[in-house]
């Protein structure tokens, strides 16, 4: 079992930065893929950003050039630097962990972009 917990999201105005932490605890060794999916009101949720086996990153075209990813594998948290965020990044962000078939979510984080 996989326990994520969230923290970071909040209010920020157009072109602002926030970053989401993502600390993972219990069975973590040896994970595919660990990053944010994010689901905007009406619309299906979609890929954000990803480590991959703790090596590679994959990100969305969308946030390519103000989004990074990064990990600390000692304090077993991944982080979701946004910067340059715009109206159209409002979400709830979700912690995503893979390991084999299995996919673990943490909580949600409401990312609200907004003058």
């Amino acid at each position: 079992q996989v326990q994520l917990v969230e923290s970071g999201g909040g209010l920020v105005q157009p072109g602002g930065s926030l970053r989401l932490s993502c600390v993972a605890s219990g069975s973590i060794f040896s994970f595919n893929a660990m990053g944010w999916f994010r689901q905007a009101p009406g619309k299906q949720r979609e890929l954000v950003a990803h480590i991959i086996s703790g090596r590679s990153t994959n990100y969305a075209d969308s946030v390519k050039g103000r989004f990074t990813i990064s990990r600390d594998n000692a304090k077993n948290t991944a982080y979701l630097q946004m910067t340059s965020l715009k109206p159209n990044n409002t979400a709830v962000y979700c912690c995503h962990f893979m390991k084999g078939l299995m996919h673990y979510w943490g909580q949600g984080s409401q990312v609200t972009v907004s003058s």
